[in-house]
């Protein structure tokens, strides 16, 4: 029997979710990411991201499109006790319930809760169990004229 190794990119470059009022989408997703120890950067009035996902007002020229709604978005925990701290950060900054922290039947040890957003969109943080991770995450650096991004050529 032949084994062999696949390594390709990220499946997902980076998301845009177009949210109703800035301040509540702030609010929410400030709590859960800090919860999950992601940061957030590029605050304004219009927009900001965290990792590969950007949340703008229907105005930005960041996201454009016509808006549908009804989206789900998963993010990773590192444990149980982190679900538990993500659903009660959303529920206490403008979440609203849709699934308790609990084990669910997709795969044993599979332990998440889910959270509607400010605008409705199925927000969920998981932990799939004890694992060990290749790397903790993977690295691009982009070249520029022919030097990366640190100055290495």
């Amino acid at each position: 029997m032949e084994i062999r190794d696949r390594h390709r990119g990220r499946l997902i470059d980076h998301i845009g979710l177009v949210v109703r009022d800035m301040a509540a989408s702030k609010a929410f997703y400030s709590a859960i990411f800090g919860v999950l120890q992601i940061p957030i950067g590029g605050s304004d009035e219009r927009n900001f991201w965290a990792d590969e996902l950007f949340l703008a007002t229907i105005d930005s020229e960041d996201v454009q499109g016509e808006p549908t709604g009804r989206h789900h978005l998963a993010f990773q925990a590192q444990d149980r006790a982190m679900v538990d701290a993500f659903y009660r950060a959303a529920m206490a900054h403008g979440g609203r319930d849709n699934g308790l922290p609990g084990e669910r039947s997709y795969h044993p040890g599979y332990y998440a809760a889910f959270v509607l957003d400010p605008d409705g969109n199925n927000i969920e943080a998981v932990f799939h169990g004890e694992s060990e991770r290749s790397a903790a995450s993977v690295r691009i650096r982009y070249r520029i004229g022919g030097a990366t991004e640190e100055g290495a050529s």
